[in-house]
């Protein structure tokens, strides 16, 4: 066998030459394919169906597009607000995601938010922000420009047993007045009439849509927060009445949001706030169910808490245009997360709003008739987005004034407590 000589080692084959060649464009496009993927990390806005709806949905747009990927990740509510806070702080937060009604806002004090105006333009352009329900995009906005793009509404009405009404002999109420009466007539024999979660959410979003409910809220016109207000102290007292003449189930206080739903589940509470889902938790009792009108407060006002969720992109994102692109698909494209995924939100969308799933849903349908028009985010009197809404929500104050209401302690030492922390929450 001939030896090769140094010089002809040295040289290269053509065929391996090519395979070298072949070998350094596979790894540009390698690298050209990591620089364009995309990460969008999505709550869980339903069961189990919602997340596998969603990853197929993804899925459908990676298959009809190859300029770049998008990668879905799923996140529990859990810890939600420590997740992203942790994220944007190691420099890996996603290009985009879905979150709490005002996590973009308070996200933009921290500079992660990359504003959306780009996108709203575009939207305006082809006529297609024409499909948002009105007021959905300007309820975004926030130190002048858009920070999110709305995809659905939370919303929070009363509903009732008509089992437990009809024993009684007892009509729907129809004002606060009527509420506490037919409440207070349910308790006996170890029934009760309003059941809340104090230990829960419960107590923060029944305040809230109270409030809301007697034409006031946590703010007047000029933005300052005062629960002193005549409205706020107006629903205050009415919760105090409400608890006086034994209309709370006396759990409420201590109760979790699934104990709440359990006394309401097995009858032993007439009442319960909730969203647009909340009677899909028993379907084997729908027959004894309705979802209540809307009460008319003291003055004649009617009106409800409602978020305006939505899909936020970060400023870390390393290809914005990717972002806007399936930012939109993604909003047009959504009908399967109620259809298959069975969201219980209300879409923000009339052309999802017109699909077959949410049409033949007669509680849906009287929220979006009843409801949607009178509803008002936790800023209600002042209108926008701002940071301190969450913390509002979250920082266990409110939470705190109703659990004392609802224990029967002080009222107006319970409201000069409450309105001194939350003055200072929002100052912050």
């Amino acid at each position: 066998m001939k030896r090769n000589s140094k010089k002809e080692q040295g040289k290269t084959s053509p065929k391996k030459a090519l395979s070298l060649l072949l070998g350094f464009f596979m790894a540009v496009v390698g690298i050209a394919n990591a620089q364009s993927s995309i990460e969008f990390w999505d709550m869980v806005w339903g069961p189990p169906e919602y997340v596998d709806t969603a990853k197929a949905l993804v899925d459908q747009f990676n298959a009809e597009q190859s300029e770049f990927k998008v990668n879905y990740t799923s996140v529990p509510w859990a810890n939600w607000y420590q997740t992203y806070v942790t994220a944007i702080g190691s420099g890996t937060a996603p290009c985009m995601s879905t979150g709490a009604g005002y996590q973009a806002a308070q996200l933009s004090d921290f500079g992660a938010i990359r504003p959306l105006d780009d996108l709203i333009d575009d939207l305006t352009a082809s006529g297609d922000i024409n499909d948002f329900a009105a007021g959905t995009i300007e309820a975004l906005k926030y130190e002048g420009h858009y920070i999110a793009l709305p995809w659905q509404f939370d919303i929070r009405t009363l509903y009732y047993r008509t089992d437990r009404l009809a024993e009684a002999g007892l009509e729907p109420p129809t004002t606060w007045e009527e509420f506490i009466n037919v409440a207070a007539a349910l308790n006996k024999d170890g029934k009760y009439g309003f059941v809340l979660s104090g230990g829960g959410n419960g107590a923060v979003h029944t305040a809230l849509t109270f409030m809301i409910n007697n034409g006031g809220g946590l703010f007047d016109e000029a933005g300052n927060l005062d629960l002193r207000h005549e409205r706020t102290l107006e629903t205050l007292q009415f919760y105090a009445d409400l608890v006086a003449a034994g209309g709370v189930h006396p759990a409420s206080a201590g109760y979790s949001d699934d104990e709440a739903r359990a006394a309401f589940g097995q009858g032993n509470a007439a009442f319960i706030l909730g969203g647009p889902g909340e009677l899909a938790r028993f379907p084997e009792q729908a027959q004894n169910m309705a979802i209540l009108p809307p009460l008319k407060g003291p003055h004649g006002d009617t009106g409800t808490l409602l978020w305006v969720n939505n899909i936020m992109m970060y400023n870390q994102c390393n290809d914005a245009e990717a972002a806007k692109t399936f930012m939109k698909w993604w909003s047009k494209n959504q009908a399967p997360l109620w259809s298959e995924g069975h969201t219980s939100s209300i879409p923000v969308r009339q052309s999802i709003a017109d699909i077959d799933y949410v049409k033949n849903n007669d509680i849906v349908n009287y929220i979006l008739a009843n409801y949607i028009p009178i509803g008002k985010t936790t800023a209600a009197n002042v209108g926008g987005v701002f940071p301190a809404l969450n913390e509002i929500e979250g920082d266990g104050t409110l939470q705190t004034l109703i659990q004392e209401i609802l224990q029967g302690k002080d009222l107006n030492a319970a409201i000069d407590n409450a309105n001194q922390k939350l003055q200072s929450t929002v100052k912050q």
